[in-house]
């Protein structure tokens, strides 16, 4: 007897365009759903449902008497649920892919699994007050989500032959060296919130113990690192004739660390206001997608073309 997925990819096979899409929709949930947790936190509600999985210990739902708090904690809660619906929907389309890509759809269900472990970590974070480690646990398993959706998102334009390299040794390293600052970078990212003002309630939260200003000036160096590697990465795909959508992959990395050392640079000197903080977590999102779409772009996988049987062949059957 066939499982529901089985037997849906019996009966329907996607197009390319539909593959894509459904892959790239879960790369704009994991997006969306990054920037409205951070949202629970720079409105201080991330306390706004008393515990979970319920909203409170009588209730499922959100109650008049949490108010505002509670209807934005509670409205991030149920887009989980839409997440999960656009990774359903990735696996999907995946698992019906013919011939049968086992490696893209073991893909999808990590996406699956993050979900499902990100959002028991999320409960977590609730039970213990918006602990400061959890909450930079629960950002960066966000994080971890997106690198594999986008991964996804990325394979399904591709076949499932070995990677053949479009670029030398040393600018491959030099992309791995980019992806590893960059994501020391945003681990620091959440040493600076973690020790900041925005706790992500009202009530006393704790908060990591070191000054923010000093994680702030560390966050800054490693953003400069970052920019310093990214434009030697601009020269060098230069001066080695890289493949034009590589070279424009690096062209959007340094377009979004541009913009987003402004919004980072504003806020710290105006007081990291809200609506700036929560630009700044869109950028760090846009940041590492720039980033894994450049490390990505480094190799190719052509997309195998299937043998035409000789009768099909006009060619041939003219001879």
């Amino acid at each position: 007897m066939l499982n529901p997925l089985a037997s849906i990819a019996r009966r329907w096979t996607p197009s390319p365009r539909t593959l894509r899409r459904a892959a790239l929709s879960a790369v704009v949930m994991s997006v969306l759903i990054i920037v409205t947790g951070g949202a629970v936190r720079l409105t201080g509600s991330g306390l706004g449902c008393d515990t979970w999985p319920k909203c409170t210990d009588d209730s499922l739902f959100a109650t008049p008497e949490q108010g505002l708090h509670g209807a934005i904690e509670f409205g991030n809660r149920m887009l989980t649920y839409v997440l999960s619906a656009a990774v359903g929907w990735a696996i999907i389309a995946v698992r019906s892919v013919k011939p049968r890509r086992r490696g893209l759809t073991r893909l999808a269900w990590v996406q699956f699994w993050i979900v499902l472990s990100n959002a028991v970590l999320g409960g977590i974070t609730v039970w213990m007050g918006l602990n400061p480690w959890t909450v930079a646990g629960h950002f960066l398993a966000a994080n971890a989500l997106l690198t594999v959706a986008v991964v996804t998102w990325h394979r399904t334009a591709e076949g499932d032959t070995a990677p053949r390299p479009r670029v030398p040794r040393p600018v491959r390293r030099l992309s791995w060296a980019i992806a590893i600052t960059s994501g020391l970078l945003i681990a620091l990212g959440t040493a600076v919130t973690g020790s900041g003002k925005h706790a992500g309630d009202s009530s006393d939260v704790p908060r990591m113990p070191w000054d923010w200003t000093n994680a702030a000036h560390l966050h800054a160096i490693a953003a400069w690192i970052v920019c310093a590697l990214a434009v030697a990465m601009w020269l060098v795909l230069r001066a080695v004739d890289a493949p034009d959508d590589t070279r424009a992959r690096a062209r959007d990395l340094l377009i979004v660390l541009l913009l987003q050392g402004g919004i980072g640079y504003v806020q710290y000197f105006t007081g990291v206001p809200e609506i700036l903080v929560g630009a700044h977590m869109l950028g760090s999102s846009l940041m590492w997608i720039a980033v894994v779409r450049l490390a990505l772009s480094m190799r190719e996988r052509p997309l195998s073309t299937p043998a035409i049987p000789p009768q099909a062949d006009p060619e041939l059957a003219k001879a």
